[in-house]
Order: structure tokens, then sequence, then C-alpha cells
């Protein structure tokens, strides 16, 4: 459907707008190379289309203005660490007030029982621990998996996303075995000496993976977003929740990207059970957190095997965890932000910003499919829903994503990146969503012009 060298057309035209509209930022950008490898502060932002990243100037609700004065609709969002709209004004002032009263102190303090309860009754696992990262709760929990069971593999899912988190890095090859997934850097040790990979809504594969009696724990998010949203089969999750308990196995649910369905994420909406959950970024309102959940038998197994004498070097924690600052961010951002009145707006208009993408797609009959995520959707390059990651992956188009996003930058619009993702915020208007639905229209027009 779309005309190749037309695309290259298009790209150009766009290199060249960006040039024109982003000359302060361009200006920084050859600053920033004589002290920051590709001119940015973390590798994977230079992955974004243009000649060069746009330097934001300040961030606020559902919107951003860069250094040059040029104002975005935001539905990137940060990836989710910004899914309560930009600097809300709730968490602010939680954050001014407890930067006047301590940042760290290795201490617990008020807040932490606060939090600790908030998240205990939205995803019904009684017991918490923080972390500064939601990699860092996913290290956590792996590490006490292994202990509690005396097992060593992880079942993870292909394609999957869980941070940096190293038996994460895994994929499935041709002939169905274990090995590093590409772009894998530096990994400690070959992936199938720690990893077992299966894909999503497999339920036979899983089963299969616990054969040798080895697996510690199954880590997965309860529908598939770092590759694009690919949603559970019905029934699918409990299976698998099933299948840990038979095979000894403990379940790990990690919420960070789908609690964009509800206030308690799938595991509340689906009513999981799992031993452990975690979770980071949007509960902090954007500050550096993370958190993880346990049921009391987990619990009671770690307080069991574990030293108090050692309990500091084990591998479990750090620092600037649970620091007191971060506490009072989740305080705010939960009981005050990520409410569920926020969310049955945010999903509503989660569903205007899919219809409104539909009906173009639909105009102009491309091969596209939308999937949606409660406040979370995005359109693919397919017109099958994908039921796995291999799928997911495959209905990629690296060369027309770049175009799309970059196209869409210049016209106002930030979208999450790497793939066609929106997020909604708190603060996002019926006006923003219309808008896109307009620019996402002309764009499409001018794509499949003859």
């Amino acid at each position: 459907m779309i005309d190749r060298a037309r695309l290259v057309q298009l790209r150009a035209i766009e290199d060249e707008r960006f040039l024109k509209i982003h000359p302060k930022s361009g200006e920084l950008f050859n600053q920033a190379k004589k002290n920051m490898p590709a001119g940015v502060p973390m590798s994977w932002m230079s992955k974004w289309p243009g000649a060069y990243p746009v330097f934001v100037e300040e961030a606020k609700g559902a919107s951003f203005i860069d250094v040059d004065g040029n104002t975005y609709v935001d539905f990137c969002l940060g990836d989710t660490g910004s899914m309560t709209g930009h600097s809300p004004t709730a968490t602010v002032a939680a954050i001014k007030e407890q930067v006047g009263r301590g940042l760290s102190a290795m201490l617990p303090t008020q807040d932490a029982s606060i939090v600790a309860g908030e998240l205990a009754e939205r995803f019904n696992l009684p017991l918490w621990q923080f972390t500064v990262s939601a990699t860092d709760a996913n290290r956590h929990v792996i590490r006490y998996a292994r202990l509690i069971t005396g097992k060593s593999k992880i079942i993870i899912i292909d394609r999957c996303y869980h941070g940096s988190v190293d038996e994460s890095f895994a994929t499935l090859d041709k002939k169905g075995n274990t090995v590093s997934r590409e772009g894998n850097i530096g990994a400690p040790v070959d992936l199938n000496l720690t990893t077992r990979v299966v894909a999503f809504n497999d339920l036979s594969a899983m089963e299969k993976a616990f054969a040798n009696d080895d697996v510690a724990a199954i880590l997965m998010e309860p529908a598939m977003t770092n590759v694009g949203i690919v949603l559970p089969e019905s029934g699918y999750l409990l299976a698998v929740q099933g299948l840990a308990k038979k095979f000894g196995a403990l379940l790990i649910i990690d919420e960070t990207h789908t609690i964009s369905v509800g206030p308690g994420g799938m595991t509340a909406d689906l009513g999981l059970t799992p031993d452990f959950l975690t979770i980071g970024k949007a509960i902090g309102g954007g500050f550096p957190t993370g958190a993880f959940g346990m049921q009391q038998h987990i619990a009671d197994s770690i307080k069991r095997l574990v030293e108090l004498e050692v309990i500091d070097t084990g591998g479990i924690g750090g620092t600037l965890a649970a620091n007191a600052l971060s506490l009072a961010a989740m305080r705010a951002t939960l009981t005050k932000v990520l409410t569920k009145e926020n969310f049955d707006r945010m999903i509503k208009l989660g569903d205007r910003w899919a219809d409104g993408v539909e009906k173009v797609i639909a105009k102009f009959d491309l091969p596209w499919t939308v999937n949606r995520l409660g406040a979370r959707a995005e359109y693919m390059f397919s017109t099958i829903t994908p039921k796995n990651g291999r799928q997911a992956a495959d209905a990629g188009d690296f060369e027309l994503e770049q175009y799309i996003h970059l196209r869409m930058l210049n016209d106002g619009f930030l979208i999450t990146p790497f793939h066609n993702m929106a997020l909604i915020s708190p603060d996002t208007s019926e006006n923003d969503i219309d808008s896109h639905t307009i620019a996402f229209e002309k764009m499409c027009s001018e794509l499949i012009l003859v």
C-alpha cells in the first residue's frame, strides 16, 4: 500500500522541516556531542527520528515546550513515567514539601506505610517493598524466587520487556531454542543458562517449559506492551497461574505498563493472584521509583531463609531504595492522581483516540490494525491482531515508523518511541485527541497518494 520511493521523498521533506523549526535544539545538540556520546545522556535517545533529539524546555500536564518554543501534545508521556501528566500538582506539592524535610535517611517514613497500604488494596498483595526502579524490583524478586524454590531457570515471554533485567534479554531462534536477543550488550552468561523463553498465549509451550523441574519463576506482563500491544487470550493468564502452582514455580506479574487499564492494573481486573507483583514509573508521577508486592507465604519463606546478620549483602535493596522523597511522590500520586475517576476519563479518551485512528485506517483501506489497553492504544502495520511477540515484531516497519514519528513531531504530536503508541494522561483533552486524528488523516492521505 505504501510507495517506498514516495516514502523517501516525504521523509526528506520532514527532515528539512525539522531543521527549520528546531534550530536551538541543533545548537544544543552540537554542544552536547562534546561531552556525551552521540550528544545524548542515554544511548537510546539517539534513536529518535530527525537530525537530533528535540531538547525540552518545560513539560506540564499533557504537553511540553521545546527550547525553540514549539508546543507539543504529548502522547508519549515518558513511556508511562509521566502517565499522570507532567508534574501533576499534587505530586509536585508533596515533593516540594519533602525536599525541605529530608531526601534520604535509610530509615522509614510514615509515607512508606501509607503507600504500601494503598498498593496492597489496589493489587490484593498484602506486603510491599520499595526500590529505585521497576528494573530493580524485577531483579530482586527473581533473586527471591531462586532462593525460595531452590531452582535456577526463569521463564520469560518472547520479545518481552522488563527493563534491563539480564534474564529477560532472550528470544527464540528458528528452532525454538533460547538464545540471546539481538542488541543484547555484554551478557554475563549464555541466556540458556538462566532463562527459558516461551511465546505469549501459548499454553502448551508454557507447560513444556516446566519439563526439567528447574523453573524458579515466570516473569511476565499480563499484556505485552514494549513490542506493541499484545493482549492475552481469554483464560490464558489464569491458566499460566495454575501451571506455576502445579510445577512449584512462582508467578511474577509486571504491571509497570499495564496499569493503564485501571487503578489495580490487569491483576485486579482479572482477579489474578501472583506470588509477586512489580511496578514502577507511573506510581511516582515520573519520579524514579519502583515497588514489589508479595503474598504472605512468600514473606514467611524469605524471613525463614535470610539471616538478619547478612540481610544487607544479599543483592536486595540499595542505598537510595525507599528514600523519603520517592515515597512522598508515590503517596501523592497514588492517592490524588491515579484515581478511579481519572482512570475512567483517561480510558474514555483512549478509546476516542483509537476510534479516530481506526476511522482513518478504514477510510484509506490501510492494512493496519489498532489495539487498546485502557488509557493506552496503538496502531500496528498488520491486518491481523498479533497473538504473540514474534507476530508483533514482524508487523514492525522501521522506515515507516521513523517517518510517522518525525511527521507527527513536526506537526506537534509526540507518540511513544519505536512504535506507534499513544498514552492518555488525566490532563489530555478531547481537543488533543481530535487534533491528532486530523493530523493523522492528513498524513495518511499523503502516504497513499499516487
